[in-house]
Protein backbone atom coordinates (compact mmCIF):
# COMPACT_ATOMS: atom_id res chain seq x y z
CA UNK A 1 0.00 0.00 0.00
CA UNK A 2 1.59 3.22 -1.00
CA UNK A 3 1.37 5.54 2.03
CA UNK A 4 1.53 9.23 0.73
CA UNK A 5 4.71 11.64 2.31
CA UNK A 6 5.01 15.22 2.65
CA UNK A 7 5.76 15.77 -1.23
CA UNK A 8 2.38 14.28 -1.89
CA UNK A 9 0.00 15.96 0.08
CA UNK A 10 2.11 19.34 -0.96
CA UNK A 11 1.49 19.34 -4.68
CA UNK A 12 -2.37 18.48 -4.26
CA UNK A 13 -1.98 21.63 -1.50
CA UNK A 14 -0.69 23.94 -3.35
CA UNK A 15 -2.71 24.08 -6.44
CA UNK A 16 -5.97 24.36 -4.05
CA UNK A 17 -8.07 26.80 -5.63
CA UNK A 18 -9.40 29.65 -3.33
CA UNK A 19 -12.64 28.36 -1.76
CA UNK A 20 -11.75 25.13 -1.67
CA UNK A 21 -10.20 22.19 0.56
CA UNK A 22 -8.12 18.84 0.70
CA UNK A 23 -8.83 16.27 3.70
CA UNK A 24 -6.66 13.29 4.84
CA UNK A 25 -7.05 11.09 7.16
CA UNK A 26 -3.89 8.56 8.68
CA UNK A 27 -1.99 11.44 8.07
CA UNK A 28 1.31 11.02 10.54
CA UNK A 29 2.58 14.05 12.99
CA UNK A 30 5.82 14.12 11.37
CA UNK A 31 4.44 14.81 7.89
CA UNK A 32 2.53 17.40 8.84
CA UNK A 33 5.26 18.93 10.54
CA UNK A 34 7.32 18.68 7.11
CA UNK A 35 4.36 20.51 5.17
CA UNK A 36 4.15 23.67 7.75
CA UNK A 37 7.74 23.74 6.84
CA UNK A 38 7.71 22.98 3.27
CA UNK A 39 4.60 25.36 2.74
CA UNK A 40 5.58 28.32 1.48
CA UNK A 41 5.13 31.44 3.97
CA UNK A 42 2.94 33.11 1.19
CA UNK A 43 0.80 30.43 0.44
CA UNK A 44 -2.79 30.99 1.96
CA UNK A 45 -3.59 27.77 2.64
CA UNK A 46 -4.23 26.02 6.64
CA UNK A 47 -3.33 23.32 8.07
CA UNK A 48 -5.63 21.80 10.66
CA UNK A 49 -4.46 18.46 12.35
CA UNK A 50 -6.14 16.24 14.79
CA UNK A 51 -5.02 13.06 15.36
CA UNK A 52 -3.84 12.00 11.92
CA UNK A 53 -6.85 13.63 10.22
CA UNK A 54 -5.27 17.17 8.18
CA UNK A 55 -7.39 19.72 6.74
CA UNK A 56 -6.13 21.88 4.37
CA UNK A 57 -8.17 24.83 3.32
CA UNK A 58 -7.51 27.77 0.55
CA UNK A 59 -9.56 30.79 1.74
CA UNK A 60 -11.29 33.60 -1.11
CA UNK A 61 -11.13 37.17 -0.37
CA UNK A 62 -14.73 37.33 0.50
CA UNK A 63 -13.60 34.72 3.22
CA UNK A 64 -11.01 37.24 4.56
CA UNK A 65 -12.67 40.19 4.64
CA UNK A 66 -14.46 39.75 8.15
CA UNK A 67 -11.20 38.85 9.77
CA UNK A 68 -9.68 42.46 8.43
CA UNK A 69 -12.52 44.26 10.14
CA UNK A 70 -12.75 42.30 13.03
CA UNK A 71 -8.68 42.82 13.42
CA UNK A 72 -9.14 46.42 12.50
CA UNK A 73 -11.17 46.47 15.44
CA UNK A 74 -9.69 44.77 18.29
CA UNK A 75 -6.52 47.21 17.47
CA UNK A 76 -8.58 49.93 17.68
CA UNK A 77 -9.64 48.68 21.36
CA UNK A 78 -6.03 48.53 21.95
CA UNK A 79 -5.26 51.80 20.87
CA UNK A 80 -8.08 53.25 22.79
CA UNK A 81 -8.23 52.06 26.11
CA UNK A 82 -4.34 51.75 26.01
CA UNK A 83 -3.93 48.28 26.59
CA UNK A 84 -1.64 45.53 25.23
CA UNK A 85 -3.35 43.62 22.41
CA UNK A 86 -0.25 41.41 20.54
CA UNK A 87 -1.99 39.54 17.14
CA UNK A 88 -0.24 36.10 15.84
CA UNK A 89 -2.10 36.28 12.82
CA UNK A 90 -2.92 32.76 11.34
CA UNK A 91 0.75 31.88 12.93
CA UNK A 92 0.61 27.60 13.58
CA UNK A 93 -0.66 26.62 17.08
CA UNK A 94 0.63 23.01 17.61
CA UNK A 95 1.26 20.31 20.47
CA UNK A 96 2.87 17.37 19.72
CA UNK A 97 1.98 15.67 22.70
CA UNK A 98 -1.92 16.43 22.09
CA UNK A 99 -1.18 15.64 18.20
CA UNK A 100 -3.05 19.15 17.59
CA UNK A 101 -2.38 21.60 15.43
CA UNK A 102 -4.68 24.55 13.41
CA UNK A 103 -3.95 28.10 11.88
CA UNK A 104 -6.77 29.89 12.54
CA UNK A 105 -7.86 33.01 10.44
CA UNK A 106 -6.61 35.36 12.97
CA UNK A 107 -5.51 35.15 16.64
CA UNK A 108 -4.75 37.77 19.56
CA UNK A 109 -3.21 37.69 23.17
CA UNK A 110 -5.02 40.02 24.92
CA UNK A 111 -4.94 38.74 28.89
CA UNK A 112 -1.44 37.01 28.08
CA UNK A 113 -0.10 39.84 26.08
CA UNK A 114 2.85 40.87 28.23
CA UNK A 115 3.91 37.21 28.43
CA UNK A 116 4.51 36.78 24.67
CA UNK A 117 5.50 40.18 23.61
CA UNK A 118 8.75 40.05 21.87
CA UNK A 119 9.05 36.12 20.95
CA UNK A 120 9.17 35.80 17.74
CA UNK A 121 8.30 31.85 18.06
CA UNK A 122 5.49 30.24 19.89
CA UNK A 123 5.65 27.14 22.02
CA UNK A 124 2.52 25.86 23.25
CA UNK A 125 4.56 23.53 25.58
CA UNK A 126 5.46 26.59 27.77
CA UNK A 127 3.61 29.70 26.58
CA UNK A 128 -0.05 30.41 27.00
CA UNK A 129 -2.97 29.75 24.04
CA UNK A 130 -4.06 32.81 22.29
CA UNK A 131 -7.16 34.11 24.18
CA UNK A 132 -9.00 34.56 21.26
CA UNK A 133 -9.25 32.56 18.35
CA UNK A 134 -10.85 33.72 14.83
CA UNK A 135 -12.21 31.75 12.17
CA UNK A 136 -14.13 32.47 9.05
CA UNK A 137 -16.93 29.43 8.18
CA UNK A 138 -17.29 30.92 4.77
CA UNK A 139 -14.78 28.13 3.12
CA UNK A 140 -15.51 25.54 5.43
CA UNK A 141 -17.11 24.67 8.68
CA UNK A 142 -14.67 25.84 11.82
CA UNK A 143 -16.97 24.18 14.35
CA UNK A 144 -15.11 20.88 13.58
CA UNK A 145 -12.19 22.48 14.30
CA UNK A 146 -13.28 23.48 17.78
CA UNK A 147 -12.51 20.39 19.49
CA UNK A 148 -8.43 20.98 18.25
CA UNK A 149 -8.62 24.68 19.94
CA UNK A 150 -10.15 23.33 23.05
CA UNK A 151 -7.30 21.07 23.44
CA UNK A 152 -4.83 23.80 22.43
CA UNK A 153 -6.79 25.32 25.35
CA UNK A 154 -7.53 28.41 23.67
CA UNK A 155 -10.26 30.24 26.47
CA UNK A 156 -12.62 32.17 23.07
CA UNK A 157 -13.53 31.54 19.91
CA UNK A 158 -14.78 34.03 17.17
CA UNK A 159 -16.87 32.50 14.55
CA UNK A 160 -17.97 34.55 11.56
CA UNK A 161 -20.73 32.55 9.19
CA UNK A 162 -23.41 34.25 6.87
CA UNK A 163 -21.12 37.75 8.05
CA UNK A 164 -22.48 37.23 11.48
CA UNK A 165 -20.08 37.02 14.63
CA UNK A 166 -20.47 34.09 16.95
CA UNK A 167 -19.03 34.11 20.55
CA UNK A 168 -17.64 30.65 21.79
CA UNK A 169 -16.02 30.34 25.73
CA UNK A 170 -14.43 27.91 26.89
CA UNK A 171 -16.21 25.37 29.74
CA UNK A 172 -13.99 22.75 30.16
CA UNK A 173 -13.54 20.64 27.34
CA UNK A 174 -15.96 22.31 25.22
CA UNK A 175 -17.00 25.60 24.01
CA UNK A 176 -20.38 27.02 25.04
CA UNK A 177 -21.78 30.18 22.91
CA UNK A 178 -21.85 33.26 24.91
CA UNK A 179 -23.70 36.92 24.54
CA UNK A 180 -20.26 38.75 26.03
CA UNK A 181 -16.69 38.24 25.23
CA UNK A 182 -14.39 36.49 27.67
CA UNK A 183 -11.74 38.86 26.92
CA UNK A 184 -13.28 42.11 26.27
CA UNK A 185 -15.91 42.04 29.25
CA UNK A 186 -17.20 44.81 28.35
CA UNK A 187 -18.44 44.00 24.38
CA UNK A 188 -21.30 42.15 23.94
CA UNK A 189 -22.04 40.08 20.50
CA UNK A 190 -24.59 42.63 19.79
CA UNK A 191 -22.35 45.82 19.44
CA UNK A 192 -19.45 43.36 17.59
CA UNK A 193 -21.98 42.44 15.24
CA UNK A 194 -22.98 46.36 14.16
CA UNK A 195 -19.76 47.31 14.00
CA UNK A 196 -19.19 43.86 11.58
CA UNK A 197 -22.13 45.05 9.58
CA UNK A 198 -20.51 48.74 9.37
CA UNK A 199 -16.89 47.28 8.17
CA UNK A 200 -18.98 45.01 5.68
CA UNK A 201 -21.16 47.68 4.38
CA UNK A 202 -19.11 51.24 4.68
CA UNK A 203 -15.58 49.97 5.24
CA UNK A 204 -13.11 49.22 8.47
CA UNK A 205 -12.23 52.95 8.94
CA UNK A 206 -15.88 53.65 9.72
CA UNK A 207 -16.54 50.99 11.43
CA UNK A 208 -13.48 51.63 13.84
CA UNK A 209 -14.68 55.16 13.72
CA UNK A 210 -18.11 53.86 15.32
CA UNK A 211 -16.38 51.66 17.97
CA UNK A 212 -14.71 54.28 19.08
CA UNK A 213 -17.64 56.44 19.68
CA UNK A 214 -19.65 53.55 21.13
CA UNK A 215 -16.58 53.45 24.15
CA UNK A 216 -16.54 56.92 24.33
CA UNK A 217 -20.78 56.55 25.05
CA UNK A 218 -19.67 53.68 27.75
CA UNK A 219 -17.38 56.18 29.33
CA UNK A 220 -14.57 53.72 28.43
CA UNK A 221 -11.84 55.53 26.52
CA UNK A 222 -8.51 56.16 28.06
CA UNK A 223 -7.60 59.42 29.61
Amino acid sequence: MHVATAPDYLAVIEQLPPGTFFHAEHVPWEVYERLLTALSPATAVRLYYDQGRMDAVSPTAAHEKPIKILHRLVVTLSDALDMDIESYGSTTLRQQLKAKGAEPDDCFYVQHAAQIIGKSDLDLAQDPPPDIVVESDLTSSSLDRFAIYAALGVPEIWRVANWHVSLWALAETQYEEVIVSQAFPFLPTEALNEFLTLGLSDGERKAAQALREWLAQQSLLSA
